[in-house]
């Protein structure tokens, strides 16, 4: 997991000048956080990105000429953090923006803390995963018969390990985890960067829908 930076650098990406100046106006009352750049497409995204080599970025999915998703699949080699913005937490795009790579997603209507320490997590690694979202995952997984592979794939944790996979799944950040499963943070999220590594996973949406899968007959 990586370490906090001392300022968070954060770059806004929405095509509505509004909403952005609402985040940037979120984002700069926090303490160690500062909007360094904004984009009103895809395209300046990227470029944004690349030239600004954020902690974060929040990006709309919809957005004229190209959209958020076109971005995060531009983006990918470049490993930033990015946190997608939706109106709806059932948005159809969610999923995809997630197996793309987002670190997670963030309601537009998200109260102005929830968005501060959303931003502080993801600058950490961590990934954003609501109940919602997670609902969504069940729901996909649910409609394909890989539940064999996933329970194989699973096999190679060990049970304490599974514990916390599990609970990657539903959907907890490490905190939640810590008082799960009665460990320190910095203990889980070793045993997280571990179950990465043995389930080939780059992230920790592609664990939650590996026990997900797990769970089909």
């Amino acid at each position: 997991m990586a370490a906090v930076a001392e300022v968070i650098r954060v770059v806004v990406v929405d095509d509505d000048a509004l909403v952005r100046a609402g985040l940037g106006m979120v984002l700069g009352g926090g303490a160690g956080v500062e909007v360094v750049g904004e984009a009103a497409d895809g395209a300046q995204a990227v470029r944004s990105v690349r030239a600004l080599r954020p902690d974060v970025v929040l990006m709309d999915i919809r957005m004229p000429r190209m959209d958020g998703l076109a971005a995060l699949e531009a983006l990918q080699a470049d490993r930033a953090r990015v946190v997608v913005l939706t109106t709806f937490d059932t948005d159809a795009h969610v999923l995809r923006a997630l197996r793309l790579g987002a670190h997670g997603f963030l309601r537009k209507d998200t109260p102005p803390l929830a968005i501060l320490d959303a931003v502080r997590r993801v600058a950490t690694g961590e990934q954003i995963l609501s109940p919602s979202v997670v609902r969504q995952l069940i729901a996909h997984v649910a409609a394909d018969d890989r539940g064999d592979a996933a329970r194989r794939a699973l096999t190679v944790l060990t049970p304490r390990e599974r514990d916390v996979a599990d609970a990657v799944a539903e959907g907890r950040s490490n905190a939640e985890i810590s008082a799960a499963v009665h460990m320190s943070v910095a203990t889980v999220k070793t045993y997280v960067s571990r179950i990465l590594a043995k389930l080939h996973c780059t992230n920790r949406v592609q664990v939650a829908i590996l026990v997900h899968e797990s769970r089909l007959d």
